[in-house]
């Protein structure tokens, strides 16, 4: 609770970057591909660190990678890669770094195929995010069934990073789920979101 709003407990004293990413982002519902791919970058990146940690270089993700451009990010050489190895602005982790190169070459796949990622992505809830309605943070789940049939066809795509809790990260991000708690201010307004017609 932060003055008289409740929010999820997760997103509580941390910093003001984490409220206002719970507050205005985390459970809307995405379908631009270039956001997608940032999430994905993002969710990946976090693996084995604190979500805190990646907003904070959000931004220096967004210049390394072209801001999220698919198709220069796919195109990324071997020398730029090891450029972005000593860049402190991001996560300097190889396998990471390399797995940003290849799923955009993955995804630009998907988009051939399904017109958008976001056409493919969303088919898995039928184009509706999943409303939950959980009462405690601690009632949220890592992986459901649905990132766990995501994340085996991504990782079958060529998509590296794509654990099931990854994925049920990025359906939380992304909109595809609603997990705010039944008491978060955020609960109604996301459950209105996903009745707009896109």
């Amino acid at each position: 609770m932060t003055g008289s709003v409740t929010r999820c407990k997760w997103a509580e004293g941390v910093s003001l970057g984490y409220i206002e990413y719970h507050d205005k982002e985390w459970g809307v519902p995405v379908f631009d591909d270039r956001v997608q791919f940032e999430f994905l970058t993002l969710e990946g990146a976090q693996a084995g660190l604190s979500w805190s940690t990646i907003l904070n270089k959000r931004e220096g993700y967004r210049q390394a990678f072209a801001d999220f451009d698919l198709e220069k990010v796919a195109r990324f050489t071997e020398k730029r890669l090891e450029k972005l190895l000593q860049n402190p602005a991001i996560v300097r982790n190889r396998l990471k770094v390399q797995s940003t190169v290849t799923n955009a070459k993955a995804f630009l796949e998907i988009q051939k195929e399904f017109g958008s990622f976001s056409k493919y992505l969303w088919a898995f809830v039928d184009g509706r995010p999943v409303q939950n309605k959980f009462k405690k943070d601690s009632d949220v789940p890592a992986t459901s069934a649905v990132s766990d049939t995501i994340s085996k066809d991504l990782k079958k795509r060529g998509f590296k990073f794509v654990g099931s809790t990854i994925i049920y990260a990025h359906m939380q991000a992304t909109g595809l789920v609603n997990d705010h708690v039944l008491g978060c201010f955020r609960y109604k307004p996301c459950v209105a979101l996903a009745k707009k017609k896109r």
